[in-house]
C-alpha cells in the first residue's frame, strides 16, 4: 500500500480541482479522510480477522461498493444545505466516492499484498493492476525507518507526489478564474 500521506495528498490534489476556494477548506479535509479511511481496517488484525478475509487488509474497506457508501454518507452528513440529487450533490458524491475508490485503485498499483477486493461484498477475488509501479508500504511503523522506508518514499514522490502537485496546480489555475 502507498503511506496514508500518499493517499491523502493525492485526494487533496483531486479535491483542489472540483472545490471553489470559498469551500475548499471542508472539501479538502473531507477528501483527504475519505481517502484514508479504508486502511482502518488494519484494526481487523487485532481481533484476529486475516488478512484475506474479506473484512482483512484490502478487504471490503478497499471495494468500489465501500467508496459508493462513502460518498453518500460524506455528503448527507457534511453538505445538508446541497439539494439533494442535484447537480451540485451529485458532484460531491462523486468527489468523495472517487477520493475513497482511488485508495484501492493505488493499493492495486503496489508491488506487494495479495491485491484488492474491488468488488467486495459481491466477489471476494483480489486484483491487481499490470501496472505496479509504487513500492508497496510497511505497514508497521518501526520498518518504515528503514532502506525499505525510503525506497517507499521515492516511489511515492514520483508516482503519487509529483502527479498530485500538478493536479493540484490545475485545480488552482481552473478556480482563480
Amino acid at each position: 500500500m502507498p503511506t496514508i500521506f500518499a493517499h491523502g495528498l493525492f485526494a487533496g490534489a483531486l479535491a483542489s480541482v472540483s472545490s471553489p476556494n470559498k469551500v475548499l477548506r471542508k472539501t479538502l479535509v473531507l477528501a483527504v479522510l475519505c481517502a484514508i479511511l479504508p486502511d482502518a481496517d488494519v484494526v481487523a488484525f487485532n481481533f484476529g480477522i486475516p488478512y484475506e478475509h474479506m473484512l482483512g487488509h484490502r478487504g471490503f474497506t478497499h471495494s468500489l461498493f465501500f467508496a459508493l457508501l462513502m460518498g453518500f454518507i460524506i455528503t448527507g452528513l457534511f453538505y445538508p444545505d446541497l439539494k439533494r440529487y442535484g447537480r451540485n450533490w451529485w458532484l460531491m458524491v462523486l468527489l468523495f466516492f472517487i477520493c475513497t475508490a482511488s485508495h484501492g485503485l493505488l493499493d492495486a498499483m503496489t508491488t506487494g499484498g495479495l491485491g484488492v477486493a474491488f468488488f467486495a461484498p459481491f466477489d471476494a477475488e483480489r486484483y491487481f493492476l499490470s501496472f505496479r509501479p509504487i513500492q508497496v508500504s510497511p505497514i508497521g511503523i518501526k520498518d518504515f525507518f528503514t532502506a525499505w522506508g525510503w525506497t517507499v518514499i521515492k516511489s511515492e514522490v514520483i508516482w503519487l507526489g509529483i502527479p498530485s502537485l500538478l493536479i493540484w496546480g490545475i485545480g488552482r489555475i481552473v478556480h482563480k478564474k
